[in-house]
């Protein structure tokens, strides 16, 4: 089977939208990037270096120093699937993101977004 067409996508050309997102609802790049952080275990700057070297996104978080052992609390619903039962191991990294991503945006404390 072949592998999704986000695996092979550049973090970096996806994390202006990230931040676009953020900044439209008040919120800002510090925050997103310190949800990456939580989520994933990079520094501040091995995020930079990951972004500056345009990672693909499997790479990124194969590489990933320490995925956060409470994203497991994450759930709710993002491209009409629910991230808790994706079964297939980076994807479900990658919609982690994007929802957490989305409780930024939605307004929420950072705290309850990191699971705190």
């Amino acid at each position: 089977m072949a592998k999704h067409r986000i695996y092979t996508m550049s973090v970096a050309k996806v994390y202006p939208h990230y931040v676009t997102k953020a900044e439209k609802k008040g919120r800002t790049k510090s925050e997103v990037d310190e949800i990456i952080r939580w989520l994933t275990g990079y520094s501040q700057e091995k995020l930079e270096v990951q972004l500056e070297n345009e990672t693909d996104f499997e790479t990124f978080f194969v590489e990933a120093p320490r995925m956060n052992p409470s994203r497991n609390l994450i759930k709710g619903v993002v491209c009409g699937v629910r991230v808790e039962d994706i079964e297939e191991p980076i994807m479900q990294e990658i919609r982690y993101l994007d929802k957490l991503i989305d409780e930024l945006a939605k307004g929420k404390a950072m705290e309850k977004i990191l699971r705190k």
